[in-house]
């Protein structure tokens, strides 16, 4: 049987037969489909990209910016950075107060008797302000004296028995060399009566040991003498002391009787006295005090921030009048340490004691300086930070700066500012917590 082939054509994986029938080939049910990538997803992913990017910039520069305010520029004060000569002095109001000052007090209490001055008087030292009395304190030196007189009258009765003890020494030599005297004589002659017989061998051993006898009694008598002089100069220096020192003691009972009588010490002005005929005055209490006449001084309260800046010997200036720092307190109390100011060469004459001047202290050389106007807002920042204006004039940025020494006109600015630049200088307590000033001219 004779088989003949035919032709086969494919297209598209479709196999085609004589008899007009298709086949599906296995082999096109195995091909790799391809398709058409679109253009549209890579422009929404980029959109979207730059959006996010976009956002998180504009969220972290409105951070970075931080808060802002707007005010009204005809509110604020806005000074020029300058250059000029900084005066290193501050302002000090102090108060005129006397120079010395001598304090009245009773040393001992008693009964206002008589009033001799009126408080304002003007005295000289030794001028008798007023009398006092105290019968138990006149008592008490009364006693004081009898029992002083007694001791010293007892003193002196001591002196006296040492001074004749003295003399008994003295006699008692004096009687036992003529003793010996009489004696040698005796001896002489008896020693050449014994060789003849004319007196006894007893008789003139007898001589002999009484003439020894005064001889040993003369060294114990002159050494008896000796330590008894001894004795009695210490004793002797004792009792002297003790009599000045009970001399002392009575003087000072008669002062304290004495100063019942209230006297002017130095001659001045006597000021708070105010006390009353009859009235009680306890010991220690003060009756007033006296001022030196046209001599003053100057007390001030300085701000303790110039506590290291400030030391003795410092000038100051009221008008044309020189003043030097002579004193300076210790303590701070309220944020403030107390000093005093003397007057150089003349005074001015029409001040007043209590009456308050305004001075100015100097702390240093003038020098140098970049300079911004002392202001308000110093006490708002500490002088770390300012508000500086832009060239355009509409805005305020906050900027960190270094500020130094300031007086009552000036600031000195270290680091931070430029010469010309333009600075907010009044107070901050409104702001203090932004970071941009938005300048708006009112309309009004």
């Amino acid at each position: 049987m004779t088989h003949s082939l035919k032709s086969v054509s494919v297209d598209n994986a479709n196999t085609t037969t004589n008899n007009g029938n298709t086949a599906v080939s296995g082999a096109g049910m195995d091909r790799k489909v391809i398709r058409k990538k679109s253009k549209t997803k890579p422009v929404l992913l980029a959109v979207a990209i730059m959006a996010i990017v976009g956002f998180v910039g504009w969220q972290f520069s409105h951070k970075i910016s931080g808060k802002s305010l707007s005010v009204d520029s005809n509110r604020i004060v806005v000074s020029t950075v300058v250059s000029g000569t900084f005066e290193d002095f501050i302002p000090v109001r102090g108060r005129v107060a006397p120079a010395k000052t001598v304090f009245l007090d009773a040393i001992e209490g008693g009964r206002v008797e008589r009033i001799l001055v009126e408080d304002g008087a003007q005295l000289s030292a030794g001028s008798l302000i007023v009398e006092l009395s105290n019968a138990s304190l006149q008592l008490n030196v009364l006693g004081n004296e009898a029992r002083v007189a007694e001791q010293l009258n007892n003193m002196r009765s001591i002196e006296l028995s040492l001074e004749q003890n003295r003399l008994r020494h003295k006699s008692n030599i004096i009687d036992i060399e003529y003793q010996i005297k009489l004696l040698t004589r005796q001896l002489a002659r008896e020693q050449e009566l014994v060789t003849s017989g004319a007196v006894s061998q007893s008789a003139f051993d007898d001589t002999k040991d009484t003439l020894n006898w005064y001889q040993q009694r003369l060294l114990v008598t002159q050494e008896s003498q000796t330590s008894d002089t001894r004795m009695q100069e210490e004793q002797l220096k004792f009792l002297k002391a003790t009599s000045q020192r009970l001399e002392s003691n009575l003087e000072i009972s008669r002062q304290n009787l004495d100063n019942m009588n209230v006297k002017a010490p130095v001659n001045g002005k006597l000021s708070g006295f105010n006390i009353e005929i009859g009235q009680s005055i306890g010991r220690g209490e003060r009756l007033g005090q006296i001022d030196t006449p046209n001599d003053y001084k100057v007390t001030a309260y300085i701000d303790e921030f110039y506590l290291g800046r400030v030391d003795i010997g410092q000038r100051a200036v009221f008008k044309e009048y020189q003043l030097t720092i002579k004193k300076i307190y210790p303590q701070v109390q309220n944020g403030q340490f107390e000093v005093d100011f003397a007057f150089v060469g003349e005074q001015p004459s029409g001040i007043r004691r209590g009456q308050t001047i305004q001075t100015k202290l100097t702390l240093g050389d003038a020098s140098k300086a970049v300079l911004i106007p002392n202001g308000a807002f110093y006490q708002d920042t500490g002088g770390n930070w300012i508000f500086v204006v832009t060239e355009s004039g509409d805005e305020a940025v906050r900027r960190p700066v270094r500020l130094g020494r300031r007086n009552n006109q000036f600031i000195e600015v270290l680091e931070g500012l430029e010469v010309g630049e333009q600075v907010v200088t009044s107070p901050y307590s409104s702001y203090q917590d932004m970071q941009h000033l938005k300048l708006n001219t009112s309309t009004n």
